[in-house]
């Protein structure tokens, strides 16, 4: 099992739901975790918080001078913008590859990282959809962001998590029989035939921790739904 004793593991979006868990999971195998949030309202207490807006270049520069050197780094922040391109807003589409590839670039760019950085990906850039067209190609470009971040960082190690629809919290808003519906047309469109669970992105994000020879790579968590 990956053990993280004596290391500082960054999460940026860890206030809830996965990157929450994840933190949580980080601080289990022995890791010195740090939260980073745009509002300290939003993490779970027993962690060491930071104030990081991933939209933000002053505030990250911030957030590294603060923190110092971290061994891992990861960034589950997004800014979703789902509407159909007839309706798109421009402000809100630059926030959307702010939050999924240029803030993650500065992150690189300012942070002093000694061993990885994971970040989010998700199946909507191998599954179009009408009116998720910002949401494929920001978490398309992921995948294209770790491969040349991985080249430039080496030796850090660089990857991503692209899940495919978890049972997180995040669809916890809607209404439990909507929910349970959407639950089991997700199940009928995948090769595994149920909803991802948070554990299935922790355990991936874990292995990529400890995957000393995995760098540049996209790591599909979606039940096979890219198949389906």
């Amino acid at each position: 099992m990956t053990d993280l004793t004596g290391q500082r593991v960054l999460v940026i979006g860890g206030g809830k739901n996965l990157g929450l868990a994840i933190a949580q999971k980080a601080a289990a195998l022995g890791a010195d975790v740090t939260i980073g949030v745009r509002s300290l309202r939003e993490v779970a207490e027993g962690f060491q918080v930071l104030h990081l807006d991933i939209t933000d270049e002053d505030s990250i520069a911030a957030a590294a001078a603060e923190l110092g050197p971290v061994d891992h780094i990861v960034s589950t922040a997004a800014a979703h913008h789902n509407v159909p391109v007839a309706e798109l807003d421009k402000t809100a589409a630059l926030t959307a590859f702010d939050a999924k590839v240029v803030g993650p670039l500065l992150v690189a760019k300012h942070f002093d990282v000694t061993g990885s950085i994971v970040l989010f990906s998700g199946v909507a850039a191998w599954k179009p959809a009408p009116g998720y067209s910002i949401m494929g190609i920001t978490n398309g470009a992921v995948a294209f962001a770790v491969s040349h971040l991985a080249k430039e960082l080496a030796p850090v190690r660089v990857n991503a998590v692209s899940p495919g629809i978890i049972d997180s919290g995040s669809h916890d808003a809607m209404p439990e029989a909507q929910r349970d519906a959407f639950f089991e047309q997700v199940a009928r469109g995948n090769l595994a035939g149920r909803v991802g669970r948070t554990e299935d992105i922790v355990e991936a994000v874990v292995w990529l921790w400890g995957a000393s020879f995995v760098s540049g790579e996209t790591i599909h968590v979606e039940g096979g739904a890219r198949s389906a």
